[in-house]
């Protein structure tokens, strides 16, 4: 529905942030990856430099192609293309998917301790 003396072109732009397109439109309504889970610090590196307008990728999808030429996190990611990091996930799955993208996970140190110390020590914190 439109307001009075709105064109239907200006209802879908804001001045400040430009054309206003939801997350769920870019991800068509999907809330999970095809695969993976990709953590914040997950580095994404693109697999191929050539990738053209393919069935199903939308520009965001070749946006991230684009971007990944040099490595980036997840997060950078979602940074530079101004989406929520749900919204990258979705779409990195789909990359993935694809083999148009490689994403190498965050190493877990074996040498941190579990979190009963940290909660022994916020307790012990909480104490004093």
């Amino acid at each position: 529905m439109t307001v009075q003396g709105e064109s239907a072109e200006h209802q879908w732009v804001d001045d400040h942030a430009g054309p206003v397109v939801r997350p769920y439109a870019v991800t068509r309504g999907r809330a999970r990856p095809v695969t993976g889970t990709f953590d914040l610090i997950s580095l994404v590196t693109a697999t191929r430099a050539d990738v053209s307008a393919e069935v199903g990728l939308g520009p965001e999808h070749l946006a991230i192609v684009g971007l990944c030429q040099r490595v980036q996190s997840v997060a950078e990611i979602a940074a530079h293309l101004d989406l929520p990091v749900g919204a990258i996930r979705v779409l990195l799955g789909d990359l993935v998917a694809r083999n148009l993208v490689q994403v190498r996970e965050p190493r877990t140190s074996a040498g941190l301790p579990d979190n009963s110390v940290f909660e022994a020590v916020i307790n012990g914190l909480r104490a004093l």
